[in-house]
């Protein structure tokens, strides 16, 4: 997984001043400078634009007594579309307004969550998992419980 991310690290920036130096070449520096905080700033503006309707939906699912999972990493991939959206380069910014279309993060969001629901299936199925906090008389405080009971 190291070698996935520092792979990442050292690729994508080489990749992003490449693709920087033929734009500017073919357009002019300041028209490229421009291109670039024109994508940040609108990114930005649709960032915040989703980010508000993520939030109203997170609340509107809390309201209904329903489990907001999807919404919520829908809310983590509008975190990672920002930082790629003000990371100056346009192959980050594709990817970040890419993550900003509520059809494909929605996708996205999805897919991970079941996979991760699939992942923690190694539990057998006569197991019940019972998790929750209670108030301890004799030691006069909240304890966590995390408890496996049979059926």
């Amino acid at each position: 997984m190291f070698k996935i991310f520092f792979l990442a690290f050292l690729i994508v920036p080489l990749a992003e001043l490449y693709v920087l130096i033929q734009l500017g070449s073919v357009f002019g520096a300041m028209t490229t400078i421009g291109l670039c905080l024109f994508t940040a700033a609108l990114g930005a503006y649709l960032l915040k634009l989703q980010g508000i309707e993520t939030i109203k939906r997170v609340q509107n699912q809390v309201n209904n007594g329903k489990m907001p999972a999807t919404e919520l990493i829908g809310g983590f991939i509008l975190l990672i579309s920002g930082f790629l959206l003000l990371t100056p380069g346009f192959m980050t910014d594709i990817a970040g307004f890419l993550c900003l279309v509520p059809v494909l993060r929605i996708q996205i969001a999805t897919g991970l969550l079941s996979r991760l629901i699939t992942q923690r299936g190694n539990v057998p199925e006569e197991t019940v998992i019972i998790e929750g906090e209670f108030w301890d008389e004799k030691n006069q405080r909240i304890r966590h419980i995390d408890d496996m009971n049979e059926k």
